[in-house]
């Protein structure tokens, strides 16, 4: 095999040789809304940008992938009759933020209806929404 034949196998991170295959080690992110802590911020991996992003730009750039932010952020949740399955909003909280997704009839952190990393979870404003 010529390295031209060899060229699209790379870069998909697999080399193949006699009786073997190699797969590349891990990109610097393994899965969309992974939480890591780099140089002291936590940042989340966002798979459509390829790049690590401290967590409040993770949210507004998934928000801004399904056409932005559905209600401002605010410390009162919108008014129930007027939002829509999915709409989505920062609730404010002591300080902190959390992206929330009206999902199945009621507010949820963002985090329990996408599954991104539990860590999500313990950031910011979003172990305090509930209380």
């Amino acid at each position: 095999m010529t390295f031209h034949m060899l060229k699209p196998l790379l870069l998909c991170g697999v080399l193949l040789s006699p009786g073997f295959v190699y797969a590349a080690m891990p990109a610097a992110g393994t899965h969309n809304g992974q939480v890591s802590i780099k140089a002291g911020l936590t940042m989340a991996w966002d798979e459509s940008s390829q790049q690590w992003l401290t967590i409040e730009n993770f949210w507004r750039q998934w928000a801004n992938s399904r056409g932005g932010l559905t209600w401002p952020a605010s410390e009162t949740y919108p008014p129930y009759e007027q939002v829509k399955e999915q709409d989505t909003f920062l609730v404010q909280l002591d300080g902190g933020t959390c992206l929330m997704e009206f999902w199945h009839q009621r507010w949820r952190r963002a985090n329990d209806v996408r599954r991104w990393d539990d860590a999500f979870n313990r950031y910011s404003a979003c172990p305090k929404v509930f209380d």
